[in-house]
């Protein structure tokens, strides 16, 4: 989970109340932050807040959703009752929920338990889609290998591997090695490196 709001008090409230309940939790207070953090790592969800000091909630949203698709799930909080306005520009703009201040806890933990629940079909079903050698790779990465070394041990041209890269980012819909990474441990495809790993040796077109 990310909580983005530049309200110190109700940033640490909502986190705080989200790692009580068992997840995983980071704050940031700006959208530069927030693309830090999710850069590293790609949550869940992400709780946004619709008035951010660099860049509105609405236009960080729409940028998460242009560079990772739906690998997360989004929901704007906004301190405003436009409601109606809010909820309808919020929802094109490609998040997921929309909550007003102020909130009941217990109402934003079933929201985002729901978002949650979601997610991670989702990013199962789109990791479903790599073939054999790409989740090879892929766990190769995870246990810690660096592109030249995978390119030895499978016996390939490391373009290979840089192309294999490429697809595997395509597929999970995520834009850097460290992203598909997480998401990999976050679907359990990142198991051990197996000696069927590295034995399977098979010469593949450069």
């Amino acid at each position: 989970m990310l909580v983005v709001d530049d309200d110190p008090v109700i940033c640490d409230l909502v986190a705080t109340t989200l790692a009580d309940q068992g997840y995983a939790t980071r704050r940031a207070s700006d959208a530069r932050e927030a693309l830090h953090l999710i850069e590293l790592e790609t949550p869940d969800v992400v709780l946004l807040d619709v008035h951010l000091p660099d860049l509105s909630g609405y236009q960080l949203c729409r940028r998460l959703r242009d560079t990772l698709g739906d690998t997360m799930g989004i929901m704007l909080i906004s301190g405003e009752r436009r409601e109606a306005f809010d909820r309808a520009a919020g929802l094109l703009l490609g998040a997921d929920d929309y909550l007003v201040k102020p909130f009941v806890l217990d109402e934003l933990l079933a929201r985002v338990h729901r978002m949650a629940q979601r997610a991670r079909p989702v990013t199962l079903s789109v990791a479903a889609r790599l073939t054999r050698r790409e989740a090879q790779v892929l766990r190769m990465l995870a246990a810690g290998l660096e592109q030249k070394d995978i390119a030895r041990d499978l016996v390939v041209a490391p373009r290979t591997i840089a192309k294999h890269i490429e697809h595997i980012l395509l597929k999970l819909g995520v834009h850097s090695q460290a992203q598909a990474i997480a998401l990999a441990f976050r679907t359990e495809l990142a198991g051990a490196v197996t000696p069927h790993d590295r034995e399977e040796i098979r010469v593949e077109g450069t």
